[in-house]
């Protein structure tokens, strides 16, 4: 019996709309509630874009790191495993950051990105199932005044119809207007909660980027300085064999 009031009532609905759109039914049209639904959807597209492209941050930075690790081991195999003091450092600092990086950096983007995104987004089906609940009940109300200003047009045989179809109408009207105002006082405060969200998320995620990359930025500076030290007296004794050779001259 159930799905059967339910099957009617969808079937009731989905007539409705047809005659709204040829204009042959009423059409409850609420432009502060439509002014607030299409902010909610700016910022529900928004927001479940960024929660993607936060994602694809993360995996980013993992690939990186570990390409970073893959290329300093290839570095040793390049040279036959005969590692200066400088390859040495380096290959160890690579090491630590790849560590690091899943270790603490991702475990921070997850805490102050990923989760509150998520948390957010987890708020939007509900949201959207109440929107949908309020069409239908605007459906419902539609229907309802129509069969009144029929009855009110053509008057019936049956004087109790009027009455009976009135009853029906307030009471649909009331269940669409008890809806559509606690969606007009809540889809604010929904749009609202990006700031709280937000912007402390990616505050977050600046400064454990900016202490990431100082604690090793000074770490690669020292590493610099070695490489150049062992290059320019790589160099030299190259220069030094070629000055040997006669068909070099002199240099």
């Amino acid at each position: 019996m159930s799905l059967m009031h339910g099957f009617k009532k969808n079937l009731n609905r989905a007539g409705t709309t047809l005659k709204q759109k040829a204009g042959w039914a009423d059409n409850t049209i609420d432009e502060e509630f439509n002014d607030e639904y299409e902010r909610f959807q700016i910022l529900e597209k928004e927001v479940e874009k960024l929660s993607k492209e936060a994602k694809n941050y993360l995996e980013a930075v993992r690939s990186m790191s570990a390409a970073q690790r893959r290329m300093a081991q290839t570095l040793g195999q390049f040279v036959n495993h005969e590692l200066t003091p400088a390859m040495v450092q380096y290959q160890k600092l690579i090491e630590r950051m790849d560590e690091d990086t899943r270790a603490d950096f991702d475990k921070e983007f997850r805490t102050t990105v990923l989760e509150p995104l998520t948390r957010l987004c987890s708020y939007f089906p509900a949201v959207n199932e109440a929107i949908k609940r309020r069409h239908k009940k605007a459906l419902d109300y539609d229907n309802q005044r129509s069969k009144v200003r029929k009855l009110i047009d053509k008057p019936s045989d049956d004087p109790q119809k009027l009455p009976m179809a009135e009853e029906v109408a307030n009471l649909a009207r009331e269940q669409y207007e008890g809806l559509n105002t606690i969606l007009i006082e809540d889809l604010p405060k929904i749009v609202e909660m990006r700031v709280p969200y937000v912007d402390p998320s990616f505050e977050a995620l600046v400064k454990s980027e900016l202490k990431f990359s100082q604690t090793y930025y000074g770490e690669f500076e020292s590493i610099q300085d070695i490489f150049q030290g062992e290059r320019k007296g790589s160099v030299d004794d190259i220069l030094q064999d070629m000055r040997q050779l006669a068909i070099c001259g002199n240099f």
